[in-house]
C-alpha cells in the first residue's frame, strides 16, 4: 500500500513502539525508528518491516537531549523526508516508590520522557507541519492517570502532564491542519514486564471488564488509526486501549 507520509516513533526498537512502528509500515508509511541503545533489536525490526513490504530505518538518539534530537529530526528528514507523524513513545525505568522514597529527581527522571521530549520533538517538526498544513502527533500516555497507582505518583504525575499537554496543544494547533491525541494503555505485557509473575498479571486480568490482556498490536492499531486520514477531525482526545478497565 502507497503512502507519501512519514512517521517517527520513539523508543520503537522493542515493545510497544516496534508493534507501532510495524503496524504504520504496514499502512505504506515510511517510517523512523528511534533507538538508545538497542541497535540490534532496531536494525532487526526494520528488516522485518522490509520483508513485509515496507519501508523503515533505525535512527540512534537519546530523545530527551535537546541536540540529539534536532539531529535526529535532521537525519530522518534526509533520508526519509519530512516528517509528517510523530509519535513520542520512549520511556525509561518506572519504579515503585513509597512517598518516603520519592525524591524530585524521581519525578524529573519520568518528566524527561513524558514532557520534555515530546516538546523537543515537536518544537523540531512543527514548521514543517505547519508549512504543509499537516501533522499527527500521538502520545503514548497510560491508564495510571484514573486509576492513581500508589506509590507511583512519579509515574502518575508526569503521564498527567502527559495527557495535559496533549489537549493545550491540540487546542492551540487545530486550525493549521494539525492533530494532537494520546493513546492511553493498560498494562500491556512487553519485554519491559518480563518479570511480572503469573499471579500479578492474574490479579490484574481479574479486575478488567473483558478479563484478558491487551497486545502491542490493539495498541499499535489505535495509534495508525489516528495517524490516518480517517481520523482528521479528531484532536485533543484520549483513546483507552484497556479493555474498559477505565472509562473516563
Amino acid at each position: 500500500m502507497e503512502n507519501s507520509r512519514t512517521a517517527l516513533v520513539t523508543g520503537a526498537s522493542r515493545g510497544l513502539g516496534a508493534a507501532i512502528a510495524a503496524e504504520l509500515a504496514a499502512t505504506g508509511i515510511r517510517v523512523a525508528v528511534n533507538y538508545l541503545q538497542n541497535q540490534g533489536a532496531a536494525v532487526r525490526l526494520c528488516d522485518a518491516i522490509r520483508q513485509a513490504g515496507g519501508e523503515a530505518l533505525p535512527f540512534q538518539a537519546d530523545v530527551r537531549d535537546e541536540a540529539e534530537v534536532a539531529r535526529l529530526v535532521a537525519e530522518v528528514t534526509a533520508a526519509l523526508g519530512p516528517i509528517d507523524i510523530l509519535v513520542p513513545n520512549a520511556t525509561g525505568v518506572q519504579p515503585f516508590l513509597s512517598i518516603e522514597e520519592q525524591t524530585w529527581a524521581a519525578y524529573l527522571d519520568q518528566l524527561e520522557f513524558f514532557v520534555k521530549s515530546p516538546l523537543l520533538l515537536l518544537k523540531q517538526v512543527l514548521p514543517g507541519m505547519k508549512a504543509r498544513r499537516f501533522g499527527r502527533i500521538v502520545n503514548i500516555g497510560s491508564e495510571v492517570v484514573e486509576l492513581g497507582n500508589p506509590r507511583f505518583a512519579n509515574y502518575v504525575a508526569a503521564k498527567a502532564a502527559q495527557l495535559g499537554l496533549t489537549r493545550s496543544w491540540a487546542l492551540e494547533l487545530a486550525a493549521t491542519g494539525i492533530t494532537v491525541n494520546l493513546v492511553a494503555p493498560g498494562w500491556i505485557p512487553t519485554e519491559r514486564h518480563a518479570t511480572a509473575t503469573p499471579a500479578e498479571m492474574a490479579a490484574y486480568t481479574a479486575g478488567v471488564p473483558m478479563k484478558r490482556m491487551g497486545t502491542p498490536e490493539d495498541v499499535a492499531k489505535m495509534v495508525a488509526f489516528l495517524a490516518g486520514p480517517g481520523a482528521s477531525f479528531i484532536t485533543g482526545q484520549k483513546f483507552a486501549v484497556n479493555g474498559a478497565n477505565t472509562l473516563a
